[in-house]
């Protein structure tokens, strides 16, 4: 067998190695305010239940192993001492990981991911209005795990109030397990669905993507592209050029005689195909050939 020494390899390389053996992963899809009211959203694999009575959930922000930093929401929770964490269900997982894209302090994610805020009850902290269930927390303790960069922080958390959507419940009243839909992370790029196995959401950290706000309005408010499509297409870092799109197409007869004569929902369908595909840069072209 392999053998690792934590003393011995880099941190970087343990954390790859602990992440591909301990999976799936729940995420808690944390959202808070920084002291000015500013709003953050944000997940993180590093989380669980461990207590009913009282309700306890523990997350951990690490440090950055890069450069040894601390990431906001963890500044928030010391902050404010509330967090509400959404649960994340296949179709918002490619919003919430647009959500990870380490934007500048005072970035609302929320408005980044296309994803809506709504108002919590007993906490001045967002919920995300799409997830299936939210928790509305207050932080009862921090605690650090080291000052080293990929050094934890457990965040405790008590439940103050549960949201859970109707339409994933059975018929008597308990969350169906099918209908919730839930996600969960691997090592890498991979994610595993509920009783559909493992599928690749590739990392936003390499680049800022523009965000669904971002995104032409005509696309926003498509009828045919869901939330995942959006958050797909906003993980880039800009929009073809005029030029681009011209030599595309001029390069691909197949495709410029499809988009010719066709309305908007049809170019928006021929799109989602390559999306579905995770071919973006196509669906990006068609898109934009026609804006």
């Amino acid at each position: 067998m392999l053998r690792i020494d934590p003393l011995e390899v880099s941190t970087g390389k343990l954390h790859g190695m602990m992440l591909g053996a301990i999976g799936p992963r729940p995420i808690a899809f944390a959202s808070t305010i920084d002291k000015e009211g500013r709003p953050n959203l944000s997940p993180f694999s590093f989380f669980n239940v461990f207590s009913a009575n009282p309700p306890i959930l523990i997350f951990s922000p690490a440090r950055r192993v890069r450069d040894n930093t601390i990431k906001h929401t963890l500044e928030n929770a010391i902050a404010t001492k509330e967090v509400v964490i959404n649960v994340v269900n296949y179709d918002i997982v490619q919003q919430m990981s647009l959500s990870s894209t380490e934007y500048p302090e005072g970035i609302n994610e929320f408005d980044k991911a296309g994803l809506t805020m709504v108002a919590s009850e007993k906490i001045k902290a967002f919920r995300v209005d799409e997830a299936p269930v939210q928790f509305e927390c207050k932080v009862n303790q921090i605690v650090p795990m080291g000052e080293e960069g990929g050094a934890g922080n457990l965040i405790i958390c008590e439940v103050l109030l549960m949201h859970v959507k109707k339409e994933i419940l059975d018929s008597d009243g308990k969350i169906d397990q099918y209908k919730i839909d839930q996600v969960a992370r691997m090592g890498g790029n991979w994610y595993t669905r509920a009783n559909m196995g493992m599928f690749e959401v590739p990392k936003p950290l390499s680049t800022i993507g523009i965000g669904v706000d971002a995104l032409p309005e005509s696309i926003k408010s498509s009828k045919i592209f869901t939330g995942n499509d959006l958050g797909k297409l906003a993980n880039v870092e800009r929009i073809p050029t005029n030029t681009e799109v011209q030599d595309f197409v001029n390069n691909n007869s197949d495709i410029k005689d499809k988009i010719q004569d066709v309305n908007l929902i049809e170019i928006h369908k021929f799109a989602q195909q390559y999306l579905d595909k995770d071919d973006i840069n196509t669906a990006w072209n068609i898109l934009a050939a026609i804006q």
